[in-house]
């Protein structure tokens, strides 16, 4: 499919954002509307080039999230439909399950609420064990007791990406790449809309204008500026925290079987330093969460002065900081000293060392902050303007995303 060409001057849908979740609407778009005339933005020259694709490919089970919280549904049923679509397709999926483990005693309360949070949820096969059964589980790993999660699983997120692209396309729909869209107005103000009758959007872009009767934006990273621009809330506001983990040396790998994890702190907003075993075999510690000089500081040294001065600007981050201050200096010496990341998850695996750690990949998260800087922990969903727009979507929004789109479809399709 040729992906490098002009979008239509009309449609019936415009999708703006070519991740997981973007395309996970378009594909579901085309699928209840056969017949309209669909086509997807995407402002980089590749697919799933951001979140999609730096990411560990976890496929959470919906342990962590508060029951009746839209993440909490639409994660144990995204889980289960993204199991039939990798299936389907074949592609790469290993149940190879989730042990979180208590390291201390004041861990132990924490531990509780998840398993309660867990079963609420709905998380199958979810099992508390205890102190002798986690080596059955994780032979090199220590602790008090654990909660062990079965049908956890990694994937490749950037192939599902492709499939659902591949998916789209067979259909009819077009996918056009280098199409950064710049601002959206009601065609009422333009004078022009598909049907001729002066409702819809105008989507511009470098290379002109779309014209479309409705608007889905899934842009993720960029979700608050193009929100905003298109008549949307001022708020959230996506500050970039940027992620890095570490790689475990080849040799060493088989320290971990699955994903281990520490228990949370309820106080702060990650779940901590934790290790996956990747479906190539690798093996991460990570993320770290560091406050990022651009949404795209894949390299830590990497700022945009636009995007960086964006940040210091809004109340929320100094909300933020305040609020978490000695994380947040703590997760800027983990950054940058490997040994001390290491050090985190040696308390969960006590044979490793820092001599076992190599660099490893890196992501930036839409972290969305509120003016006061309060996470925005759920899934944010707002119409503007004959638009939606995904003004949150943070973890687990890969796992839910069939979820996730049939949810946005019915907003979208009215």
């Amino acid at each position: 499919m040729n992906r490098t060409g002009l979008p239509p001057r009309e449609c019936d849908f415009a999708v703006v954002g070519g991740g997981i979740l973007g395309l996970a609407v378009a594909r579901e778009l085309k699928s209840r509307e056969p017949d309209s005339r669909i086509c997807l933005l995407e402002a980089e020259d590749h697919l799933a080039a951001h979140q999609s694709s730096h990411n560990s490919g976890v496929v959470h089970a919906g342990i962590y999230y508060s029951p009746g919280s839209l993440r909490a549904r639409l994660c144990v049923e995204g889980a289960a439909r993204l199991r039939e679509y990798c299936a389907e397709r074949n592609l790469p999926w290993q149940a190879s399950g989730k042990l979180i483990v208590a390291t201390g005693p004041e861990d132990l309360p924490r531990l509780d609420e998840l398993e309660r949070r867990g079963r609420a949820n709905g998380v199958p096969g979810l099992a508390r064990v205890s102190e002798d059964e986690i080596p059955e589980i994780e032979p090199a790993a220590w602790g008090f007791s654990g909660l062990h999660s079965p049908g956890t699983a990694v994937t490749d997120f950037r192939a599902i990406s492709e499939a659902l692209a591949g998916d789209f396309e067979r259909a009819g729909g077009t996918i056009h790449l280098d199409a950064p869209v710049l601002a959206a107005l009601p065609t009422a103000a333009t004078g022009g809309s598909p049907s001729g009758s002066g409702t819809g959007l105008r989507i511009r872009i470098p290379a002109g204008y779309v014209d479309c009767g409705r608007a889905v934006f899934c842009a993720g990273l960029q979700s608050d500026r193009l929100a905003r621009a298109c008549g949307g809330a001022t708020e959230p506001r996506i500050v970039p925290i940027r992620g890095r983990y570490l790689k475990v040396k080849a040799g060493r790998e088989g320290l971990v079987r699955g994903n281990l994890y520490p228990v949370p702190d309820p106080d702060l907003p990650f779940l901590g330093a934790h290790l996956t075993r990747t479906v190539d075999g690798s093996l991460l510690i990570g993320p770290t969460a560091m406050l990022a000089g651009a949404r795209d500081a894949y390299r830590l040294r990497k700022v945009r002065p636009g995007d960086l001065a964006e940040t210091i600007r809004w109340p929320g981050t100094w909300g933020l900081l305040r609020r978490h201050w000695r994380a947040s200096l703590a997760e800027v010496a983990n950054s940058t000293r490997p040994v001390r990341l290491a050090r985190e998850a040696s308390r969960l695996v006590p044979a490793l060392s820092a001599a076992d750690v190599e660099p490893g990949p890196a992501g930036v998260r839409a972290q969305a902050l509120d003016r006061q800087g309060s996470l925005i922990e759920d899934f944010l969903i707002e119409e503007a303007q004959g638009a939606v727009h995904i003004r949150n979507a943070p973890s687990p929004a890969a796992t839910s995303s069939l979820a996730l789109a049939n949810l946005v479809c019915d907003l979208a399709l009215g």
